[in-house]
């Protein structure tokens, strides 16, 4: 069976639409394979880092993308001293691939944290965020699990992510697409700012 070609007719000024409306619905759907990103950071040694995240909120209004983290992760180190983030999304379903480009600010503390640990709190994922040790750190030499958190003091931290890139590819037995948005260029070829690229 052929699958359908969903962007015939989509222009570089209509394409934005499509992709942030695919973003917030992996947001909401567990299954939708954009849910879980890869997160891309530089380290202390200039080495990439990359992990897997989960896609907690996007905004289109804003070009933001929101994943969390626990506050005490290299990640979250990485981030806050080089706040240069990229992401890579892949979807079978779409035939898509989205490149993302963005800088990152961390919040730690405050309400918008505290409101997030009131819904996280009611999770299994709750456990993740109240470890005694930070993520990565060494355990006994007898390889014993590491003791789990015996109290509320969470140390769940929200990750924003400010786009400033989106690289979109389209494969398809009908001929490759692919298309890019730029957020810092003033050169705007089309309404949107975004332009057809050679796949």
């Amino acid at each position: 069976m052929t699958r359908p070609h969903p962007t015939d007719r989509i222009t570089p000024a209509e394409l934005p639409a499509r992709v942030w409306q695919e973003l917030q619905r992996a947001t909401v759907d567990r299954h939708h394979e954009w849910r879980t990103p890869v997160l891309a950071s530089v380290d202390d040694d200039g080495l990439p880092q990359a992990r897997t995240v989960v896609l907690r909120r996007a905004d289109a209004d804003t070009r933001t993308l929101t994943c969390f983290t626990d506050a005490r992760s290299p990640k979250c180190g990485d981030l806050q001293a080089r706040p240069q983030a990229a992401l890579v999304f892949w979807s079978q379903r779409l035939g898509w691939q989205l490149r993302v480009t963005a800088q990152a600010t961390i919040d730690t503390t405050g309400p918008a944290v505290q409101a997030a640990w009131e819904r996280v709190r009611q999770s299994a994922a709750a456990s993740d965020y109240l470890m005694p040790r930070a993520p990565g750190a060494p355990l006994d030499p007898d390889g014993s699990p590491a003791p789990t958190g015996t109290s509320d003091r969470h140390h769940l931290a929200i990750v924003h992510l400010q786009v400033t890139r989106i690289d979109w590819l389209e494969l398809h037995r009908d001929g490759h697409r692919r298309g890019r948005w730029d957020g810092s260029s003033t050169e705007r070829p089309e309404p949107a700012g975004w332009v057809w690229l050679t796949p």
